[in-house]
């Protein structure tokens, strides 16, 4: 049977098998990894001769949202709705869009689609990319290097982050993408030079969450998150010490003085290039895992009121800034402890300061006078205006502008902060 629906595919469709072809059976269309740049012959089990599972299969795993899973709609997803579709033993043919149940119960041919238009392929972005690169491909492309997209990484990563606070949106999906561009980028020219490509980025980093999650692909077994963590700290300084000793038998083998390379910290992988508040955190609760933690609040907060008394006793610029980094480091271990993201906190505070800040602004234009103009008491009753404002824009109950406020200095310590 499948011999002479081939035969017929070449004489009408030009099927040319050297292109590559998968054949899939109807009943498993969503389980299985369609990549709409090779053709794909589309069979009912029952023409194979093949008793249909009793249980539909399940959609495959980054293609199983809603678009994913069910026939039809995953087949419109991967191609256009005037592409057309081959019907084996009829002269007529019709297209994705008009493909209905019944035509699945018939074999059906889908010509592949050029590399750049099959855009819910994951080949498509490493073929533009190679494309773009090409001699006769885009000036710009061809120009990059890995340092000149340092910079562009950074950009798509802070907007991912930003777009997270949305949660799942469609702008999410567009940001990811972005970012996702820059590792394909990477990953050409690395090729470019023979280093290493895409599939060792994937098998790089799918290798290293198998061998991490042996309570999932092993038989190690683990109760809680607290205990996962561990063990993922464990089979990290296993491989630390794996590598360090990998790397001290190269220096023997090159003549190297003895003792070879230092063992890896487990800091190492912490970037130096990350966020100061963020790598802070990191470190702090690599650290935690390997056991290097307070016991208890109770003591980092008696830490913090010993880094305050350090920083008000310090003399001279460097010794405050010396100091003011230990009370930060401090700062972000008691946002640790209580399950705070520190980065996320303070970017959040600053977002709050921005639109306290914005409404006095326009208080003070409103009143015709400029800030600069204003005593410090003056600018704090505009303050405490914008904190009623807010207050009752955010529903947070009844606030009356003007209303007497506490002083700085009497303020409640959680209040002293925008």
């Amino acid at each position: 049977m499948l011999d002479a629906l081939l035969a017929e595919a070449r004489l009408r469709w030009a099927l040319d098998p050297a292109e590559g072809l998968a054949i899939v059976p109807a009943e498993r269309l969503v389980g299985v990894p369609l990549d709409p740049s090779r053709p794909v012959v589309v069979v009912p089990l029952a023409v194979l001769r093949v008793t249909a599972p009793a249980d539909p299969p399940a959609p495959l795993p980054g293609r199983h949202g809603p678009r994913g899973r069910e026939p039809l709609a995953l087949l419109r997803r991967l191609y256009a709705a005037d592409h057309p579709v081959g019907l084996f033993g009829l002269p007529e043919g019709t297209t994705v869009g008009a493909l209905t149940a019944a035509d699945l119960g018939g074999p059906l041919y889908l010509a592949p689609l050029a590399p750049e238009l099959a855009a819910a392929s994951p080949w498509a972005m490493p073929w533009i990319s190679n494309r773009l690169r090409a001699p006769d491909g885009c000036p710009w492309d061809r120009e990059q290097t890995h340092e000149s997209l340092r910079n562009h990484l950074l950009e798509e990563s802070y907007e991912v982050y930003d777009a997270l606070a949305a949660g799942a949106t469609p702008e999410l999906a567009a940001e990811l993408g972005d970012l996702w561009l820059q590792v394909v980028l990477h990953a050409q020219l690395a090729a470019e030079a023979g280093v290493f490509d895409l599939a060792d980025v994937q098998a790089a980093i799918a290798s290293k969450i198998v061998r991490r999650h042996p309570h999932v692909f092993g038989d190690a077994k683990v109760r809680t998150a607290l205990d996962v963590n561990r063990q993922w700290e464990r089979i990290k300084q296993a491989e630390r010490a794996a590598e360090a000793a990998t790397a001290d038998e190269g220096a023997a083998d090159e003549g190297a003085a003895a003792g070879g390379a230092a063992p890896r910290s487990a800091l190492d992988g912490v970037s130096r290039s990350m966020p100061a508040l963020a790598a802070s955190q990191e470190m702090q609760e690599r650290a935690a895992h390997l056991g290097y933690d307070w016991p208890s609040v109770e003591g980092i907060l008696g830490k913090v009121a010993e880094e305050l008394g350090e920083l008000a006793r310090a003399e001279g610029s460097a010794a405050r800034a010396e100091e003011l980094g230990d009370l930060l480091m401090v700062v972000v271990n008691l946002a640790r402890h209580h399950d705070v993201e520190a980065e996320a906190a303070l970017r959040a505070a600053n977002e709050k300061f921005r639109r306290r800040f914005g409404i006095v602004e326009r208080l003070a234009a409103e009143r015709g006078v400029a800030l600069r103009d204003l005593s410090f008491e003056e600018l704090d009753a505009l303050w405490d205006e914008a904190k009623a404002e807010l207050a009752r824009q955010n529903g947070d109950g009844p606030s009356t502008p003007g209303a007497p406020a506490p002083r700085p200095a009497e303020r409640p310590a959680d209040e002293v902060a925008p």
